[in-house]
């Protein structure tokens, strides 16, 4: 048996690049759906459970800014990291990336300067109709799911998803509502607020708020956003929210995930 002396000699010498064979690191697999509705091909970043079988219905986490170079990796880490403590289930993340997040995550603005400073801005019920009619049935069609589902979204991703729970609730069963931008066109997105609690549906919900050390308007806006859904009177509601003061905007959304995961969705 060759000696450590040996080993460590051969390991020391040895051409870069020889010794080992190098593989790929897969952590997901990313496919491209076509919309008819955005009329444009979208990008779709997919992490499967580590023992992916097609045997068992996973719950979907459905997460905006899901680009490989934005939050895909991290949250999938995250939920892979959890799931391995045996905190959370398994379940398959589909991070959805961007082509043009102010188009689709803004709704139209009455403010003028607004339209100037960001013109492409106002779609945000064609991404909506795209979510809904499009990729919530693709991934329905081609993995194995259940009925559980949930939205993750920060910022202007916190915004079109604190629209799509005022004015289509039922999309979802769980929504990650990060450091949302409720500002956009003068908080006018709280117009809605009281008819949205009169509609959302019976089955059980769970909706995650949180805000960090940020610009008082968007602290002010997500403690609102908490009172109208904590006082919606919906038992079959359940709401979290947490003020992160030791982050800030850029650096909130992990921990606050993490904590979403563990509050929804912990099996201790």
């Amino acid at each position: 048996m060759p000696s450590l002396r040996f080993l460590l000699l051969l390991l020391i010498c040895a051409p870069a690049g020889k010794l080992f064979a190098q593989t790929p690191f897969v952590l997901g697999e990313t496919r491209t759906l076509h919309s008819t509705v955005l009329n444009e091909d979208r990008v779709l970043n997919i992490y499967l459970p580590t023992y992916y079988t097609d045997t068992i219905q996973y719950p979907v986490i459905y997460l905006l800014d899901g680009s490989a170079d934005e939050d895909f990796i991290h949250i999938s880490g995250i939920m892979q990291f959890m799931n391995l403590m045996q905190v959370v289930p398994d379940a398959i993340i589909v991070g959805i990336a961007n082509v043009d997040r102010k188009r689709d995550f803004c709704f139209p603005t009455t403010i003028e300067q607004d339209k100037k400073d960001f013109p492409t801005t106002g779609g945000s019920a064609k991404f909506i109709e795209f979510l809904r009619t499009e990729l919530q049935p693709y991934i329905k069609n081609n993995f194995p799911t259940n009925d559980t589902t949930t939205l993750i979204g920060q910022s202007l991703g916190g915004l079109v998803a604190t629209e799509i729970l005022f004015k289509q609730p039922a999309m979802f069963n769980n929504y990650i509502i990060v450091s949302p931008s409720i500002w956009w066109d003068n908080q006018s997105l709280f117009t809605l607020a009281e008819s949205a609690m009169q509609q959302l549906p019976t089955a059980d919900m769970q909706i995650y708020v949180a805000v960090g050390k940020e610009h008082p308007t968007m602290v002010k806006d997500a403690k609102k956003l908490h009172r109208i859904l904590k006082h919606s009177g919906k038992k079959n509601l359940g709401v979290n929210f947490e003020q992160l003061k030791n982050e800030d905007h850029a650096t909130i959304l992990h921990n606050a995930v993490y904590h979403a995961f563990e509050k929804m969705f912990g099996t201790k």
